[in-house]
């Protein structure tokens, strides 16, 4: 059986192209020799207007929509505009998917996140541990979006049979990252702020939390890689699929791969009246790996890759 996307030339949506997700898909479908390729920036299309969104569809009929488009965040972030995250990220979600279903789309791909699944967790976390548990409190309301919009893929998918199905990353980092020193996952805000120290000439760097908690980071060119293999198979996907490396470490091993690879050699120190969050967060990807997919990057070369990025962009460093 050959998949519908083995069309070079078949039209693909992809959905907050100008983020870090969607510049990788972008990347990928390309390298892979994808021609018709539609990546609008939020100029192009402002997803939380539904008719605007609802336009753009009947004009430009895709056959297949990737949504990477989301408000996204640090714990700082999502903890701080809590009503932003659940409603901005609800409303893009509903637009994107109605939209495709109301345009025939052939295949819908939505991207969720790995903290959709409950804080107190049997390590590593199988898809099916989904809605077992509480939440983790300091991003809640984003969880509580995404959970949504998986629910929302598999319910069309159930209803009306459409080819609609959902990818759960694990923490992500590379190129096109937002590297704000406060507003940002927990990668690219260390790369910022300790470069700022190096440049400073700082004798101490401040890391947030303890640094005990255990967490799992997948360089994004992967995820979309995965997201293509996925695209292209022809065999029956579940509703949702988790995708990491199934690998994790400490937040401070983290903190001193980085400092080491910047080239920090003074003091660091762990602010412990900053949160942690999850204590521990690992995917199990043993149905994707099962279908023939696994990550390459590993994490100390995607450290690379990203602060060789960070460095050769000059509007990123303060």
């Amino acid at each position: 059986m050959c998949s519908i996307i083995m069309n070079r030339n078949i039209k693909i949506l992809i959905l907050g192209a100008g983020g870090l997700v969607g510049s990788a898909l972008a990347r990928e479908f390309r390298r892979a020799g994808y021609g018709n390729l539609l990546t609008p920036f939020r100029k192009d299309l402002d997803l939380l207007v539904q008719s605007e969104v609802s336009r753009y569809f009947q004009k430009q009929k895709p056959a297949i929509v990737i949504n990477a488009a989301a408000k996204v965040g640090g714990i700082l972030a999502n903890n701080t505009y809590r009503a932003d995250f659940l409603y901005e990220n609800l409303t893009i979600q509903n637009n994107a998917l109605i939209s495709s279903f109301n345009n025939n789309v052939e295949k819908f791909l939505f991207l969720g996140s790995s903290c959709i699944y409950p804080k107190s967790c049997q390590q590593p976390i199988k898809e099916e541990y989904l809605l077992t548990a509480p939440l983790e409190e300091t991003n809640e309301p984003y969880a509580i979006a995404k959970i949504a919009g998986l629910k929302l893929t598999e319910n069309f998918r159930r209803q009306f049979g459409v080819n609609y199905f959902s990818v759960m990353p694990t923490n992500l980092y590379g190129e096109n990252d937002n590297f704000h020193p406060e507003n940002s996952h927990v990668i690219p805000g260390l790369i910022m702020r300790m470069s700022k120290a190096i440049k400073d000439g700082d004798l101490v760097f401040e890391a947030w939390g303890s640094g005990r908690p255990m967490r799992e980071f997948l360089y994004v060119d992967d995820l979309a890689r995965a997201c293509r293999f996925l695209i292209e198979t022809d065999k029956e996907l579940p509703y949702w699929i988790n995708v990491g490396t199934g690998k994790d470490i400490t937040i401070r091993e983290l903190v001193e791969t980085i400092a080491k690879i910047l080239g920090y050699k003074n003091k660091i120190i762990f602010n412990t009246e900053k949160p942690d969050g999850t204590q521990r967060k690992v995917l199990d990807t043993s149905k994707i790996q099962q279908l023939g997919w696994k990550a390459e990057i590993s994490l100390e070369e995607g450290l690379k890759k990203t602060i060789d990025y960070f460095k050769k962009s000059p509007n990123l460093r303060m």
